[in-house]
């Protein structure tokens, strides 16, 4: 193979009151989802997983792993993005606040009536995509999604089983994110998409903050626990509304003491990367296949909301290759003693794979060096997705495909 992990210090980072605005995710505003999101009846917070074992052997005070493969029943995090910004156009559409729209108030047929038919439209690899068909079932609206080349057949399938008009395209995914908003404005669809771009960020904010739910169950969980704040979060990033919502959350909370955060992205689809290895502070896109087994995070275009608080206030972005993913899944299906096993998809495991690679491998001693990685360190990761591709799982994890380190 040879292809390396590679990795750069950012040099943008911005001081405290100087960086992007992170209201956005503030206590309050992330209340407000979460507080949305528990009105669900297949609601409960998502398991948080200490890897004690691991922790030891790597050297460092803890690794905690928050396991999206639970969430609503759907095996990813993606619907908590969706079916927030799904509610808050709804109830905006009606003069009405989200607080006065829970679950079984948006699902009522007195809502149909007064709403009529609506169809939301969106781009997807598969997990967001059947977050927003999920949603759409629930308010008895309609879905229409469009997958980029290269979809798993499974996923497309998942989503199909929801009740939307669902195809795999012969585009990239910013493409056929591109093909989603000219189809929307012809139709009069609603675009449901995390990437943001100028005239389209309202909707990819209440996504965000959606996401936040996931982040500030996480925290709650690590203080029951003892940890009052991680010191490192590792996370994952397509777009970087992910990466950007969990950040934004952290900074906002805990301001010059937040954790220290690192953003990962498949090196195919590396555009966050890129931008920050320019230092100038504007962002860079990737195009092409971007052929990786990382499908959730094979995305080329940065969201500009996520891009302006990952600029400002992460420690380092990373660049990983497939095999990182593989070390991942394999690490967490196989764990070390009594550490609890945790089943994890390509894109939900690289982090778990790039932080072993970072705390053994000698060659990234001076990144290990750089977040100051040590005996005292607590590390927060998400697993963002569950076995969403099985056949694709079980011929990593059963069959070895993707060796687990660069040859």
């Amino acid at each position: 193979m040879g292809e390396t992990i590679k990795w750069t210090a950012n040099k943008m980072q911005i001081k405290r009151g100087q960086g992007a605005a992170t209201r956005l995710f503030n206590q309050a505003e992330i209340d407000k989802a979460r507080n949305f999101h528990r009105t669900f009846p297949q609601y409960q917070p998502t398991p948080l997983r200490s890897l004690k074992y691991l922790a030891k052997a790597l050297g460092v005070a803890g690794i905690y792993v928050k396991d999206e493969s639970y969430r609503f029943g759907l095996n990813a995090f993606k619907a908590l993005g969706g079916s927030y910004a799904m509610a808050r156009y709804l109830a905006g559409h009606l003069n009405r606040d989200i607080s006065e729209m829970p679950y079984e108030v948006l699902t009522s047929e007195a809502v149909k009536r007064q709403l009529g038919d609506i169809t939301f439209a969106t781009t997807t690899d598969g997990n967001h995509g059947r977050g927003v068909a999920w949603t759409a079932r629930q308010l008895h609206q309609k879905a229409v999604v469009y997958m980029p080349k290269g979809s798993a057949k499974q996923r497309l399938a998942n989503i199909l089983a929801e009740g939307a008009e669902a195809t795999i395209t012969d585009l990239n995914y910013d493409d056929a994110v591109r093909m989603t908003a000219t189809k929307a404005r012809e139709n009069g669809w609603v675009v449901v998409q995390d990437t943001a771009w100028e005239g389209y960020e309202e909707i990819p904010a209440w996504i965000m903050q959606g996401y936040g739910t996931m982040s500030a169950e996480a925290l709650t969980q690590l203080q029951e626990i003892g940890v009052a704040r991680p010191s490192h979060v590792v996370v994952q990033a397509g777009v970087g509304a992910l990466a950007g919502s969990v950040e934004g959350f952290f900074t906002s909370l805990f301001q010059e003491q937040r954790p220290k955060m690192v953003i990962v992205e498949a090196d195919q689809a590396n555009c966050l990367f890129k931008s920050a290895q320019a230092g100038d502070g504007k962002p860079r896109t990737v195009g092409g296949d971007m052929a990786t087994i990382m499908a959730g995070l094979a995305c080329g275009e940065p969201n500009l909301i996520g891009w302006r608080i990952l600029r400002d206030y992460s420690e380092m972005f990373v660049s990983c290759p497939d095999w990182v993913a593989a070390k991942g899944m394999r690490i967490l299906g196989s764990p070390l003693s009594n550490d609890p096993r945790i089943i994890s998809g390509e894109s939900g495991a690289v982090t778990t794979g790039l932080l072993w690679t970072l705390l053994q491998d000698k060659g990234l001693r001076e990144a290990k060096e750089s977040l100051g990685l040590n005996r005292e360190s607590h590390i927060l990761l998400f697993n963002t997705e569950g076995d969403t591709d099985p056949a694709t799982y079980r011929s990593i994890v059963w069959d070895g495909e993707y060796a687990s380190a660069a040859k």
